[in-house]
């Protein structure tokens, strides 16, 4: 399993370094905070661009999250008694996506394909009462399994980070929430964000369960227990683009089932 290693010299130091800047706004202390968490940026640029097209430069996604660790040491809280590491992975990977977006790097034609797939995933779960195999969403994009598997491959790239990115509303009912807002904050009480947030948890977390068997197991391992695709690979015994295929349609699914299940209640 990947892990961030940050040297135990260097964390001995953050204790007066997190105190030098917050109380006095030192910059030379700020300084060496974000020398001491940056490989929390390589961390995660190097998870997000495990399925990212050549055109996108592991360099520009590292850029992209210095500007999230940077946020993330300005903004952290040291009464809330977060770690850290925790909170500023979630701000790096933010902004990293945000910087993604903002390059604009799937074409349109790739996005109508994936909400298409989505939503043949979801029509015939709903219409089958269960999970569709291959052969049965192929047989609905009138497709043959070849022309399936490509399909997989040219929206791969939209799917690898969803579960990173926006989940919890629908775009026309306000703004989006991602992993960062589902950090709790002691100090505000919004009843209603929060009874959203556990709806939408629950559906997902139901979702995944419906899921089949190496779909499920590849989500596990992947957000849950950090592995790369070449990691669950191993573990699993199939190659690391049979993962990504899995991965894929594994995302496919959940976002379909969502959106449906949100329709009803939203």
């Amino acid at each position: 399993m990947e892990t961030i290693i940050i040297p135990a010299k260097d964390t001995a130091r953050t204790g007066p370094l997190w105190a030098s800047y917050k109380d006095h706004k030192d910059p030379a202390a700020r300084e060496e905070l974000i020398l001491i968490y940056a490989p929390l940026v390589k961390f995660v640029a190097g998870r997000l661009a495990i399925s990212l097209p050549p055109n996108v430069e592991r360099d520009d996604l590292i850029s992209y999250g210095v500007f999230g660790l940077m946020d993330a040491i300005e903004k952290f809280d040291l009464a809330r008694g977060l770690k850290f590491e925790t909170y500023a992975i979630a701000r790096i990977r933010g902004s990293i996506l945000d910087g993604l977006r903002a390059m604009d790097w799937v074409p349109v034609s790739v996005r109508q394909k994936t909400r298409e797939l989505e939503k043949t995933y979801a029509a015939l779960s709903q219409r089958l009462g269960r999970e569709a195999t291959d052969e049965e969403v192929a047989q609905a994009l009138g497709l043959n399994l070849n022309e399936f598997a490509k399909l997989l491959q040219d929206v791969q790239a939209t799917t690898i980070m969803s579960l990173d990115e926006y989940w919890l509303t629908d775009s026309d009912k306000g703004d989006p929430v991602r992993l960062i807002d589902s950090l709790a904050d002691e100090q505000v009480e919004e009843p209603t964000s929060a009874l959203e947030f556990e709806e939408t948890r629950l559906l997902l977390a139901q979702a995944i369960d419906k899921l089949p068997e190496k779909e499920r197991t590849v989500i596990a391992l992947y957000y849950y227990e950090g592995l790369t695709l070449k990691e669950i690979g191993a573990v699993i015994g199939v190659s690391e683009s049979r993962i990504s295929q899995l991965h894929t349609k594994a995302v496919l699914r959940l976002r379909g089932q969502l959106a449906r299940q949100k329709k009803k209640i939203f």
